[in-house]
């Protein structure tokens, strides 16, 4: 029961930090267009959000992968 409640409890404000910080976490990509885009899928506290960035396999001119966090548009407090 503890392990539930404690689960529950660090969800919880895992919720908070990412409602107030505007950041979202990566839960999916794919490239796209012909392997030039990379899409990347976040999962902020308010939705999901989509990024796009040009793809190339050596990260000289795009992004090889898709970053863990993203700072999102819409952020519930600015200050």
């Amino acid at each position: 029961m503890r392990l539930v409640i404690r689960s529950v409890l660090v969800l919880a404000i895992a919720w908070i930090a990412l409602l107030l910080s505007g950041y979202g976490v990566l839960i999916g990509s794919s490239e796209n267009v012909g392997g030039l885009g990379l899409q990347c899928k976040y999962l902020t506290a308010r939705g999901t959000s989509t990024a796009q960035y040009v793809h190339s396999n050596s990260g000289i001119i795009g992004m090889t992968n898709c970053p863990l966090l993203r700072k999102s548009d819409i952020v519930v407090d600015k200050g």
